[in-house]
């Protein structure tokens, strides 16, 4: 049986600095996921996308 979970890279929207690891159910969310989090190369809070 193979796992429906799928792991991602967060990369952010503004300076595209690769920065968090995730997973995600692709089941459950087949969509882009979407997070805002710390960027340490802008120094603040910004969106980071899920790479592909």
């Amino acid at each position: 049986m193979a796992s429906s979970r799928e792991s991602l890279i967060f990369k952010c929207s503004e300076c595209g600095e690769e920065n968090y690891l995730g997973s995600r159910n692709k089941r459950k969310h087949p969509e882009k996921m979407e997070v805002k989090k710390y960027c340490p190369r802008c120094n603040k809070m910004t969106i980071h996308k899920e790479k592909k």
